[in-house]
Protein backbone atom coordinates (compact mmCIF):
# COMPACT_ATOMS: atom_id res chain seq x y z
CA UNK A 1 0.00 0.00 0.00
CA UNK A 2 0.83 3.75 -0.78
CA UNK A 3 0.01 6.25 1.99
CA UNK A 4 0.34 10.07 1.47
CA UNK A 5 0.20 12.66 3.84
CA UNK A 6 -0.14 16.31 2.64
CA UNK A 7 0.54 18.59 5.56
CA UNK A 8 2.43 21.95 6.73
CA UNK A 9 4.32 20.38 8.88
CA UNK A 10 6.46 16.82 7.03
CA UNK A 11 8.76 16.54 9.83
CA UNK A 12 6.42 15.95 12.61
CA UNK A 13 6.11 12.11 10.48
CA UNK A 14 9.87 11.62 11.16
CA UNK A 15 9.42 9.76 14.35
CA UNK A 16 6.21 8.09 14.74
CA UNK A 17 6.93 6.55 11.00
CA UNK A 18 10.70 5.70 11.92
CA UNK A 19 10.44 2.84 14.16
CA UNK A 20 8.99 -0.24 15.26
CA UNK A 21 6.48 -1.86 12.99
CA UNK A 22 5.89 1.06 10.86
CA UNK A 23 9.28 0.95 10.03
CA UNK A 24 9.90 -2.76 9.16
CA UNK A 25 6.26 -2.33 6.93
CA UNK A 26 8.48 -0.48 4.89
CA UNK A 27 12.04 -1.69 5.01
CA UNK A 28 10.33 -4.41 3.35
CA UNK A 29 8.15 -2.79 0.82
CA UNK A 30 5.06 -3.69 2.68
CA UNK A 31 4.15 0.04 2.86
CA UNK A 32 5.13 2.96 0.92
CA UNK A 33 4.51 5.96 3.34
CA UNK A 34 5.68 9.54 1.72
CA UNK A 35 4.59 13.31 3.01
CA UNK A 36 3.85 16.16 0.79
CA UNK A 37 3.99 19.64 1.89
CA UNK A 38 1.12 22.14 0.09
CA UNK A 39 3.87 25.16 0.71
CA UNK A 40 5.65 23.96 -2.32
CA UNK A 41 2.74 23.94 -4.51
CA UNK A 42 2.43 27.88 -4.22
CA UNK A 43 3.10 30.43 -6.75
CA UNK A 44 4.03 33.30 -4.70
CA UNK A 45 7.20 34.60 -3.49
CA UNK A 46 6.46 33.76 0.45
CA UNK A 47 4.28 30.70 -0.03
CA UNK A 48 1.72 31.41 1.44
CA UNK A 49 -1.28 28.70 2.31
CA UNK A 50 -3.75 30.48 4.22
CA UNK A 51 -5.97 33.45 4.42
CA UNK A 52 -8.79 35.38 6.28
CA UNK A 53 -12.26 33.31 6.28
CA UNK A 54 -14.40 35.44 4.15
CA UNK A 55 -17.51 36.81 6.30
CA UNK A 56 -14.83 37.29 8.99
CA UNK A 57 -14.35 35.32 12.22
CA UNK A 58 -10.97 34.47 14.27
CA UNK A 59 -8.09 32.52 12.51
CA UNK A 60 -6.76 32.00 9.04
CA UNK A 61 -8.13 28.96 6.75
CA UNK A 62 -6.47 27.30 4.25
CA UNK A 63 -6.33 28.40 0.63
CA UNK A 64 -7.94 25.45 -1.63
CA UNK A 65 -5.55 26.13 -4.45
CA UNK A 66 -1.93 24.50 -2.69
CA UNK A 67 -4.13 21.63 -1.93
CA UNK A 68 -5.58 20.97 -5.37
CA UNK A 69 -2.25 20.93 -6.49
CA UNK A 70 -0.66 18.93 -3.92
CA UNK A 71 -3.10 16.24 -4.61
CA UNK A 72 -3.14 16.38 -8.36
CA UNK A 73 0.84 16.18 -8.34
CA UNK A 74 0.64 12.86 -6.28
CA UNK A 75 -2.21 11.23 -7.69
CA UNK A 76 -0.41 11.79 -11.70
CA UNK A 77 3.01 10.47 -9.93
CA UNK A 78 2.08 7.55 -8.16
CA UNK A 79 -0.67 6.16 -10.90
CA UNK A 80 -2.82 4.34 -8.49
CA UNK A 81 -6.56 3.72 -9.52
CA UNK A 82 -7.73 2.40 -6.65
CA UNK A 83 -7.39 4.97 -3.98
CA UNK A 84 -9.30 6.98 -1.20
CA UNK A 85 -8.78 10.74 -0.72
CA UNK A 86 -9.45 11.38 3.07
CA UNK A 87 -9.67 14.50 5.14
CA UNK A 88 -8.99 14.62 8.73
CA UNK A 89 -11.35 16.56 10.32
CA UNK A 90 -13.45 16.55 13.76
CA UNK A 91 -17.03 16.60 11.71
CA UNK A 92 -16.19 13.74 9.93
CA UNK A 93 -17.16 10.08 9.87
CA UNK A 94 -16.00 8.75 13.48
CA UNK A 95 -12.80 6.27 12.89
CA UNK A 96 -13.92 2.56 13.70
CA UNK A 97 -12.36 -1.17 13.18
CA UNK A 98 -14.57 -1.60 10.50
CA UNK A 99 -13.61 1.69 9.08
CA UNK A 100 -10.20 0.56 9.39
CA UNK A 101 -10.35 -2.75 7.24
CA UNK A 102 -12.54 -0.92 4.86
CA UNK A 103 -9.26 1.47 4.05
CA UNK A 104 -6.89 -1.06 4.11
CA UNK A 105 -8.15 -2.41 1.04
CA UNK A 106 -7.41 0.52 -1.31
CA UNK A 107 -3.77 0.34 -2.66
CA UNK A 108 -3.54 4.14 -1.81
CA UNK A 109 -4.80 6.36 0.70
CA UNK A 110 -4.10 10.41 0.71
CA UNK A 111 -4.51 11.81 3.86
CA UNK A 112 -5.04 15.55 4.06
CA UNK A 113 -4.27 17.08 7.15
CA UNK A 114 -5.80 20.88 7.96
CA UNK A 115 -4.63 23.62 10.18
CA UNK A 116 -5.38 26.66 11.82
CA UNK A 117 -9.07 27.01 11.41
CA UNK A 118 -9.39 24.47 9.38
CA UNK A 119 -9.39 24.03 5.12
CA UNK A 120 -11.71 25.97 2.08
CA UNK A 121 -14.91 23.75 2.08
CA UNK A 122 -14.29 23.49 -1.50
CA UNK A 123 -11.63 20.99 -1.02
CA UNK A 124 -14.29 18.85 0.79
CA UNK A 125 -16.93 19.40 -1.68
CA UNK A 126 -14.98 18.69 -5.07
CA UNK A 127 -11.66 17.06 -4.06
CA UNK A 128 -11.86 14.04 -1.04
CA UNK A 129 -13.72 11.36 -1.34
CA UNK A 130 -14.77 11.65 2.34
CA UNK A 131 -13.64 12.71 5.70
CA UNK A 132 -12.89 11.28 8.95
CA UNK A 133 -12.45 12.43 12.57
CA UNK A 134 -10.36 9.79 15.15
CA UNK A 135 -13.17 11.10 18.29
CA UNK A 136 -15.13 13.88 19.09
CA UNK A 137 -12.78 16.47 20.29
CA UNK A 138 -10.35 18.96 18.32
CA UNK A 139 -6.86 18.79 17.98
CA UNK A 140 -4.12 21.94 16.42
CA UNK A 141 -4.76 19.76 13.04
CA UNK A 142 -4.69 16.87 11.15
CA UNK A 143 -1.46 15.62 11.53
CA UNK A 144 -2.10 13.73 14.81
CA UNK A 145 -5.47 11.94 13.50
CA UNK A 146 -3.44 11.23 9.77
CA UNK A 147 -0.56 9.36 11.99
CA UNK A 148 -3.27 7.12 13.89
CA UNK A 149 -4.55 6.44 10.38
CA UNK A 150 -1.60 5.25 9.14
CA UNK A 151 -0.79 3.21 12.20
CA UNK A 152 -4.00 1.09 12.30
CA UNK A 153 -4.46 0.56 8.66
CA UNK A 154 -1.40 -0.66 8.40
CA UNK A 155 -1.72 -3.51 11.13
CA UNK A 156 -4.72 -4.42 8.31
CA UNK A 157 -1.69 -4.85 5.68
CA UNK A 158 -0.46 -8.60 4.93
CA UNK A 159 2.78 -9.34 6.61
CA UNK A 160 3.02 -6.18 8.61
CA UNK A 161 2.22 -8.07 11.76
CA UNK A 162 4.41 -11.20 11.15
CA UNK A 163 2.00 -13.07 12.27
CA UNK A 164 -1.55 -13.51 10.72
CA UNK A 165 -3.13 -14.29 13.98
CA UNK A 166 -2.33 -11.03 15.49
CA UNK A 167 -4.76 -8.31 13.91
CA UNK A 168 -7.94 -10.85 14.10
CA UNK A 169 -7.18 -10.61 18.30
CA UNK A 170 -6.84 -7.25 18.74
CA UNK A 171 -9.95 -5.66 20.55
CA UNK A 172 -12.41 -4.18 18.18
CA UNK A 173 -11.97 -6.71 14.83
CA UNK A 174 -14.54 -8.86 15.57
CA UNK A 175 -16.90 -6.47 17.39
CA UNK A 176 -15.43 -7.37 20.99
CA UNK A 177 -12.99 -5.66 23.04
CA UNK A 178 -9.68 -8.53 23.66
CA UNK A 179 -9.00 -11.09 26.06
CA UNK A 180 -6.57 -10.38 29.33
CA UNK A 181 -2.73 -11.37 28.60
CA UNK A 182 -0.32 -12.84 30.49
CA UNK A 183 3.34 -13.97 30.49
CA UNK A 184 6.31 -14.96 32.30
CA UNK A 185 6.55 -14.53 35.85
CA UNK A 186 3.56 -17.34 36.55
CA UNK A 187 3.38 -15.62 40.03
CA UNK A 188 4.45 -11.98 40.63
CA UNK A 189 4.43 -10.53 44.31
CA UNK A 190 1.07 -13.25 45.03
CA UNK A 191 -0.49 -12.32 42.19
CA UNK A 192 -0.49 -15.61 39.66
CA UNK A 193 -1.46 -15.89 35.95
CA UNK A 194 -4.39 -18.21 35.35
CA UNK A 195 -3.93 -21.81 35.63
CA UNK A 196 -6.26 -22.65 32.76
CA UNK A 197 -3.85 -20.83 30.60
CA UNK A 198 -0.77 -23.16 31.50
CA UNK A 199 -3.16 -26.43 31.33
CA UNK A 200 -2.72 -26.63 27.78
CA UNK A 201 -5.73 -27.65 26.78
CA UNK A 202 -6.46 -25.39 24.18
CA UNK A 203 -10.05 -25.76 24.09
CA UNK A 204 -10.99 -24.52 27.56
CA UNK A 205 -8.19 -21.74 27.13
CA UNK A 206 -10.12 -20.51 23.84
CA UNK A 207 -13.35 -20.62 25.69
CA UNK A 208 -11.49 -19.34 28.45
CA UNK A 209 -10.28 -16.17 26.47
CA UNK A 210 -13.96 -16.05 24.17
CA UNK A 211 -15.54 -15.67 27.81
CA UNK A 212 -12.89 -12.81 29.19
CA UNK A 213 -13.71 -11.09 26.17
CA UNK A 214 -17.08 -10.83 26.34
CA UNK A 215 -17.03 -10.34 30.03
CA UNK A 216 -14.88 -7.21 29.39
CA UNK A 217 -17.08 -5.98 26.92
CA UNK A 218 -20.32 -6.14 28.75
CA UNK A 219 -18.17 -4.86 31.45
CA UNK A 220 -16.32 -1.54 30.08
CA UNK A 221 -17.83 -1.15 26.26
CA UNK A 222 -21.57 -2.51 26.75
CA UNK A 223 -22.51 -0.60 23.90
CA UNK A 224 -20.59 -2.87 21.52
CA UNK A 225 -22.59 -5.86 22.25
CA UNK A 226 -25.95 -3.91 21.04
CA UNK A 227 -25.25 -4.52 16.97
CA UNK A 228 -22.74 -7.85 17.71
CA UNK A 229 -24.28 -11.24 16.05
CA UNK A 230 -23.02 -13.71 19.09
CA UNK A 231 -22.66 -17.55 17.99
CA UNK A 232 -24.70 -19.79 19.63
CA UNK A 233 -21.58 -20.46 22.16
CA UNK A 234 -20.55 -17.35 22.71
CA UNK A 235 -24.63 -16.63 23.55
CA UNK A 236 -24.07 -19.15 26.30
CA UNK A 237 -21.14 -17.47 27.58
CA UNK A 238 -22.45 -14.55 27.98
CA UNK A 239 -25.83 -15.65 29.46
CA UNK A 240 -23.37 -17.58 32.05
CA UNK A 241 -20.82 -14.17 32.84
CA UNK A 242 -24.82 -12.28 33.59
CA UNK A 243 -25.26 -15.11 35.99
CA UNK A 244 -22.51 -14.66 37.40
CA UNK A 245 -22.71 -11.31 38.44
CA UNK A 246 -26.22 -11.10 39.12
CA UNK A 247 -25.95 -14.17 41.41
CA UNK A 248 -28.76 -15.81 39.42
Amino acid sequence: MRIDVVSLFPEMFTGPLGHSILKRAQEDNRLNINVTNPRDFTYDKHHIVDDYPFGGGAGMVMKPEPIFRAVESIIAASNIANRRVILMCPGGYRLDQEKVKELASYEQLILLCGHYEGIDDRVRLHLVDESISIGDYVLTGGELPAMVIVDSVARMLPGVLGSSDSAPQDSFYNGLLEYPQYTRPREFEGMAAPEVLLSGDHAKINRWRNKQALKNTLERRPDLLKNKVLSPDDAKLLAEIIAEQTGD
